[in-house]
């Protein structure tokens, strides 16, 4: 009998930031910078152009052959706190302080609290940091943004288990 697969709610996911090791040794070993949840995560996209190989004789349409992929800037959006510290890796990098590309994962979480899959963004850099528009009209909460630019992507296994 058949198993059925249920739809996966996409509400419950948890981002960590990794940096690797700076020590001249190969064990890559990766330390935890900081994690969190997001109201939002876009972006997570590949996209590979196809080469078009138009070849005589062939009348019924061109050749296509893989091309090279990019990835899309990935956006994670939370509400503003007192907690700083999206800002502080913007900033560490956009000051030279901290140089290091960082491996992020995104863990998403079942409905019973237990990682299922995640994905792993390579190399990524902070990009962009947007603090939320102050309005005294408005009785929102405000959204502050990190956009990261990053080299690969890649489903992984969950780096955290629980939520």
């Amino acid at each position: 009998m058949a198993s059925t697969l249920t739809p996966l709610h996409v509400f419950r996911f948890q981002v960590d930031f990794f940096t690797d090791s700076l020590s001249d040794d190969d064990s890559h070993e990766q330390f935890p910078v900081c994690s969190g949840s997001f109201a939002e995560c876009t972006g997570l996209e590949a996209i590979m152009e196809p080469k078009v190989i138009k070849e005589g004789g062939r009348n019924y349409g061109a050749a296509q052959r893989a091309g090279g992929t990019t990835f899309a800037t990935v956006v994670l959006r939370r509400g503003i706190s007192s907690n700083q510290n999206l800002y502080q890796i913007f900033n560490s990098v956009a000051t030279g302080t901290f140089a290091p590309r960082m491996q992020v994962t995104i863990n998403l979480f079942d409905i019973d609290g237990s990682a299922v899959l995640a994905w792993q963004l390579d190399k990524a850099m902070p990009i962009k940091y947007k603090f939320a528009d102050f309005n005294a009209r408005n009785a929102e909460i405000g959204i502050e943004e990190l956009h990261l630019a990053h080299e690969g992507l890649w489903s992984v296994t969950p780096t955290t288990q629980q939520l």
